[in-house]
């Protein structure tokens, strides 16, 4: 019998095996003391997967770093449990970034249980799990609940 604390139907050492895999991507992938991020996301067979974001010379053509394990999780046809997006500061500050609208809406498509990192009011360097449907307690798609999981609505 387990003890391992559970968070939904998350193990609590998955989520924070998927924090530690997103730290070490930013450490590996960008060893310099800049402003760099990334994003893990832990799907339903327990696969972690990791992203970053490429720099654009326009802006307004950037992606998120979520961009990248989401569309790898569609491609290997899993379902998303947990979301984590982590950007490090010069000097090695850590901070925990709550997923942006867009990210949201594509999380959406996971329903609403999904867990999502937020950041701890009294520090955020501290990740805090909630379920989606907190973070977006008044999702647009609940006005077509024939067409959303019932998740949404109850």
């Amino acid at each position: 019998m387990s003890h391992a604390r559970k968070i939904a139907p998350v193990e609590e050492a998955d989520l924070s095996a998927a924090v530690d895999t997103c730290r070490s991507l930013i450490t590996t992938r960008f060893p310099d003391d800049d402003h760099h991020g990334a994003a893990a996301m832990l799907l339903d067979d327990g696969t972690i997967l990791t992203g970053t974001a490429p720099a654009a010379i326009n802006p307004s053509v950037e992606v998120c770093h979520e961009t990248e394990p989401y569309c790898a999780a569609f491609r290997l046809g899993r379902r998303i449990v947990a979301s984590v997006c982590l950007h490090r500061e010069p000097g090695g500050r850590t901070l925990v970034l709550s997923p942006c609208g867009v990210c949201r809406e594509r999380l959406a498509a996971h329903g609403p249980n999904v867990l999502v990192a937020v950041a701890d009011l009294d520090d955020p360097t501290r990740v805090v799990w909630k379920t989606l449907k907190h973070v977006l307690p008044h999702y647009w798609m609940t006005a077509f609940p024939d067409e959303t999981d019932a998740g949404w609505t109850d």
